[in-house]
């Protein structure tokens, strides 16, 4: 049995489910998110927490077990506490800020670049306008706008200009070492 698929759930107070036929909706204080469950999964609500159960040990139910159970937690720990992902800009003259719906970035191209901000999605800038600060209830969604704006200008490995996630460490090249000796 899978160790993380057996787990149950526990929903926090403020946190609602409700179970239909291969739909699972979470709703909270921050938001409510909606997940397709595979029609053999069986999904119960018991008091304050939830169950996922396979019916057999074919490879296939034992992969979606597990997945299913933290598909689920990371709905209600997103409804309850929320998601945040920084980004970090670094760079002479590299900047941000925030123009209602949409991220206007400037990472030394000959324009600005406007990234929108899809719904359930905020940002917000530091006062030095080099730190993004990504929100909300969806991990997903917050994971892949984070990769997408880190795509935008990377960071580069000679001098580490370019768009990061915080704390990600960049490894550094060295440069031309020159004409040594003569």
């Amino acid at each position: 049995m899978s160790r993380i698929g057996k787990q149950p759930i526990i929903l926090p107070s403020g946190v609602d489910a409700r179970v239909e036929t291969g739909k699972v909706t979470i709703k909270g204080p921050l938001g409510e998110l909606s997940q397709r469950v595979h029609p053999r999964l069986t999904v119960k609500k018991e008091d304050s927490r939830l169950v996922v159960e396979r019916p057999s040990d074919q490879k296939i139910y034992r992969e979606l077990h597990g997945l299913t159970r933290n598909l689920l937690a990371n709905m209600v720990t997103g409804v309850s506490k929320g998601y945040e992902r920084t980004l970090e800009i670094s760079g002479v003259g590299f900047r941000a800020a925030v123009h209602g719906s949409n991220l206007m970035l400037s990472l030394g191209f000959s324009h600005p670049v406007v990234f929108p901000l899809p719904q359930g999605i905020k940002a917000a800038v530091d006062a030095k306008q080099t730190q993004i600060l990504l929100k909300g209830i969806d991990r997903h969604l917050i994971g892949q706008v984070a990769a997408n704006l880190r795509a935008i200008k990377k960071p580069e490995p000679y001098k580490g200009k370019g768009i990061k996630y915080s704390g990600e460490v960049i490894k550094r090249k060295e440069g031309k070492a020159g004409k040594a000796g003569k």
